[in-house]
């Protein structure tokens, strides 16, 4: 069964999960024709493998602790900060801390 996505106009609460976040998801949080938010959920030592997206999208860090790697460089992302990727840049995230953060994706067309 897939999730419902948020509402134009709906608030979404991003609030760190604290003591949920050790149950807690990732789950997507809305999907235009132009763009993807998502919470990504990551307990300590788990991860992404590299990958690459078509769109430039952003990571911001919610909670915890997240190493967003590139083929180029290792960026620590914590609470507060975000990191903004290319378009098609290869890229891996890893939870060095039990971890969320906001992903959001510019989709590209054709």
């Amino acid at each position: 069964m897939a999730l419902p996505h948020a509402a134009p106009g709906q608030v979404i609460d991003l609030q760190p999960l604290g003591a949920a976040l050790a149950e807690a998801r990732t789950t997507a949080l809305f999907k235009s024709d132009d763009l993807e938010l998502m919470r990504l959920v990551l307990p300590a030592g788990k991860s992404l493998p590299m990958h690459a997206v078509a769109g430039e999208i952003t990571v911001q860090c919610i909670e915890g602790e997240i190493d967003v790697s590139t083929e180029a460089a290792s960026h620590v992302l914590r609470a507060g900060q975000l990191l903004y990727l290319r378009r098609g840049v290869p890229h891996g995230v890893r939870a060095l801390r039990d971890a969320s953060a906001l992903v959001t994706v510019v989709l590209r067309r054709g």
